[in-house]
């Protein structure tokens, strides 16, 4: 008998996120350290490098950034509504930048829950925030013109840096509204005679 342990062969580290999803977490973590119960928040996603470019002076708050990756720029003034999707119809980005993101608080509730409720939608959002079963998520959805695109979903009685779930599909509605905000709308159509 040998006194040496055989050492299992170790397995290679995980590749490193992609710029998107670096940013994005990144993004959330920003948002979520100004605690809960914000309103919706709009994020610019532009490359680090163009950025700099642009913005030299910026160099000292950037030296850490990846270059490669991207900078999320904070669009002040975003109207309170309820209606993201409404709202996000009528965002437009320049050329100059790559992405998106948004962060958006909502209520889950399981599905018994909305079975019988009051007509009136004040009163409806009001059993719906009572409810024993209700959970607090935040959602950061990202996206870039590129097609790209990430979700992240943080819950309040899990509120950790470590438990925040990562997936492609878990706002689909919310992610292919704010990609729109990111599409060319052509030239302006031409006065008619």
């Amino acid at each position: 008998m040998s006194d040496q342990i055989p050492t299992l062969p170790s397995s290679p580290p995980p590749p490193p996120p992609s710029p998107l999803v670096a940013a994005a977490a990144d993004t959330e973590r920003h948002v979520g350290r100004a605690g809960w119960d914000q309103p919706a928040r709009l994020f610019a996603l532009v490359r680090t490098a163009e950025l700099l470019r642009r913005e030299p002076a910026m160099g000292e708050q950037l030296r850490d950034a990846d270059p490669r990756g991207f900078t999320a720029v904070e669009q002040e003034g975003l109207p309170r509504t309820a209606d993201l999707e409404s709202m996000l119809a009528r965002v437009a980005w320049p050329a100059e930048v790559d992405g998106a993101a948004l962060s958006v608080e909502r209520l889950v509730v399981p599905p018994e829950a909305e079975r019988d409720l009051p007509q009136d939608p004040d009163a409806a959002a009001a059993q719906l925030a009572g409810h024993p079963g209700r959970q607090d998520v935040r959602l950061l959805v990202a996206v870039t013109r590129e097609g790209e695109s990430i979700c992240l979903l943080r819950q309040r009685a899990h509120d950790h840096d470590d438990a925040v779930a990562v997936g492609k599909d878990i706002s689909p509605g919310l992610l292919h509204a704010l990609a729109l905000t990111l599409e060319d709308p052509g030239p302006p159509a031409a006065p008619a005679r």
